[in-house]
């Protein structure tokens, strides 16, 4: 990648609406910003000018004016002094202009704010093209930023985790990894394994200068120092995962438990179709809500008894499979009945799985209904009146964490991360086994040196090209 010429792009979403951006970062940023503007004061750093995006007419027979001098003389910045009659006006902008270092990429950076019309947002970018930019590759803007030392890698994969926030919880995680707290988890850390390798580096380079040789007891205390924050973060993924990619969500039960009218419930509007005939649902409803700021994608399935028909049988089957890949379920019952086989088989079924036992109907509640041996846990609810919902949204939370459950600052959140922290203690144990074997110290720093390269892997010290490829071609273009 080219970090010296000029890119281009359109930084705001496609489609239409009031204000669309393009951006332009690199050097010539600037100076190709100024052929298609015609500015009312000079364009400054960190200050928004209005002006016009203008194009020049196209030279031809009858256009006298193509002799005269282009609208926008390199240097001039205030172009009202320019005539007005070799050039097209097409929108009415705001300019802002960043000098380097100062802005995103540590690049001159020049964001034309136009109406959002794809049309003309589209046509910025040509002209900026004609004049000598490039257009981004996806993540570009990014990518700069991170090889020019704005920020480092876990700051630039939380990009891209901000942008994609489908809660606020996960956008206020986002924005933490973003001001660096991974990194600063992982700095004491890396510090206390550096250290460990200068000493032993400085017992065999200079043994015969009188430097100590750490004993083999010492060597292990200061492993196990290091492994000890190591493990406890690469705990923190179980919920990081979860806050990052959301989690599924499966209400399971005999048909006409109430199994649609709760899920209306939890998702706060009519979605699945609810009738007093049992086997309304024949195919899985999915719709995904925010409990505890973590994406819940709930499913409602089709009632698990014996199928009456191959369209009941299918759905059944799509039940069962949504049952085996949900990360919880909730098991429906009808306590205005009697608890019958199928609702042990589930419960049975889902005994050593995450799940909660809904007993439902709460409003017409049978002295015969009884659900004893399970160690799930209960909640009674009525989906018809929502008593009991909050408590099973509580309930819900207290399962998945979420707000002020399982908080953690410098959480994992990235299956990378996660890899390559297990990659790193996976060499820490190594190099404790060779400790214990009497192994001499220059196999053992070939451990640590891999312990740490996992490590600054993490923050972009160590990472190839190919692993930065990777990354930045998920962001979106203008990024």
């Amino acid at each position: 990648m080219n970090l010296d010429d000029t890119i281009v792009a359109i930084a705001t979403p496609p489609g239409r609406g009031g204000i669309g951006v393009v951006r332009l970062a690199g050097s010539e940023a600037k100076a190709i910003a100024l052929t298609m503007l015609r500015l009312n004061h000079e364009l400054n750093p960190k200050r928004a000018v209005f002006g016009e995006l203008i194009e020049p007419e196209v030279c031809g027979a009858g256009v006298p004016a193509c002799e005269s001098e282009p609208t926008n003389p390199a240097g001039h910045e205030n172009l009202n002094t320019s005539s007005s009659s070799t050039t097209q006006r097409i929108d009415e902008v705001v300019v802002t202009y960043f000098a380097k270092p100062h802005s995103y990429t540590a690049d001159d950076i020049v964001e034309i704010s136009a109406h959002g019309s794809p049309v003309v947002l589209r046509h910025v970018v040509e002209l900026a093209i004609a004049r000598g930019a490039r257009l981004a590759e996806p993540g570009e803007f990014t990518m700069r930023a991170f090889l020019n030392g704005r920020m480092d890698l876990a700051q630039a994969e939380a990009v891209r985790d901000l942008i994609e926030s489908q809660t606020l919880y996960q956008a206020k995680i986002a924005a933490q990894q973003l001001e660096g707290a991974l990194s600063r988890r992982l700095q004491p850390i890396k510090q206390k394994l550096v250290e460990l390798i200068a000493s032993l580096e400085a017992g065999i380079d200079f043994a015969e200068d009188d430097v100590s040789v750490l004993p083999a007891s010492h060597i292990i205390e200061r492993l196990l120092a290091i492994r000890a924050p190591l493990e406890q973060l690469a705990s923190s993924f179980a919920y990081g995962k979860i806050l990052h990619e959301g989690l599924t969500l499966a209400i399971v039960g005999r048909p006409n438990v109430g199994k649609s009218s709760l899920f209306n419930r939890l998702v706060e509007r009519e979605r699945a179709i609810v009738t007093a005939t049992p086997g309304t649902t024949r195919d899985l409803v999915s719709e995904t809500v925010a409990i505890g700021g973590i994406p819940v994608q709930l499913m409602d399935t089709a009632g698990i008894r014996r199928a009456l028909d191959e369209a009941e049988s299918i759905g059944i089957r799509k039940s069962m499979e949504a049952l085996a890949d949900a990360d919880l379920v909730l098991v429906v019952l009808d306590s205005s009945q009697a608890v019958v086989r199928e609702d042990l088989e589930l419960l049975e079924q889902v005994a050593q799985r995450p799940a909660i036992v809904v007993e439902n109907k709460a409003d017409s509640v049978s002295s015969q209904f009884s659900v004893n041996g399970s160690q799930l846990t209960k909640v009674r609810t009525s989906a018809l009146t929502g008593e009991g919902v909050a408590e099973l949204r509580s309930e819900i939370q207290r399962h998945i964490g979420g707000e002020g459950g399982q908080f953690e600052s410098g959480l994992l959140t990235n299956i990378r991360h996660q890899g390559l922290v297990q990659n790193s203690l996976a060499a820490l144990s190594a190099a404790e086994s060779a400790v214990q074997n009497n192994v001499p110290h220059e196999m053992l720093l070939l451990d640590l040196y891999n312990a740490l390269r996992a490590l600054d892997e993490i923050t972009g010290a160590t990472t190839n090209d190919d692993i930065l490829n990777l990354i930045f071609s998920t962001f979106c273009i203008g990024k």
